[in-house]
C-alpha cells in the first residue's frame, strides 16, 4: 500500500466486501453459462475464476486484499455426442461448458454469508463508536 493510506476499519472491510462480490459475480456468471454448448473445444466457455492478492499495510501490520482480476479455468470442455444439435461438429459433437453448478452455488452463498460478516462488523464498529462518543 503506498505510504499515504492508511489501513482502516471502513477501507479494510470494504476491500474485503468488494472482493466477496467479485466472488459472487464470476460465480453467477459461470453459473449462467452452465449448460452452454459449442462448435469447438476452443468456443466453450470455461468458468471464470477470481485472483486475489493481499496486501500488508506497514504502519499498522493489517493485511487485506485486492482483486486482480479474472482468469479462465483450464477445466476441460465436456465433449457430447448430439448429432442433430444446430452447433454439432461434421462428426456430431458438441463442447460443453465444464461448469459444476453445485460448487458455483456453494461459492455463490459462501460469498454472500462473508459478505453479510462485513456489514456485521461495520454495524457493530459504528455502534461500539456511537456508545463512546455519548458515554464522554
Amino acid at each position: 500500500m503506498a505510504d499515504g493510506d492508511r489501513l482502516t476499519l471502513f477501507s479494510m472491510t470494504q476491500r474485503a466486501m468488494s472482493a466477496q462480490l467479485v466472488r459472487m459475480n464470476a460465480a453467477t456468471s459461470n453459473l449462467a453459462n452452465a449448460g452452454s454448448v459449442a462448435r469447438s473445444e476452443e468456443e466453450a466457455y470455461r468458468p471464470l475464476r477470481p485472483v486475489f492478492q493481499t496486501e500488508l499495510d506497514r504502519a499498522s501490520g493489517l493485511a487485506t486484499v485486492r482483486s486482480e482480476g479474472l482468469v479462465r479455468d483450464d477445466s476441460a470442455p465436456i465433449k457430447r455426442y448430439d448429432p442433430n444439435h444446430p452447433l454439432a461438429d461434421d462428426e456430431g459433437h458438441v463442447w460443453e461448458s465444464p461448469v459444476d453448478e453445485t460448487a458455483e452455488m456453494v461459492e455463490i452463498m459462501e460469498s454472500a454469508r462473508q459478505y453479510q460478516n462485513m456489514v456485521q462488523a461495520l454495524q457493530t464498529a459504528k455502534q461500539l463508536m456511537l456508545e463512546t462518543l455519548r458515554s464522554n
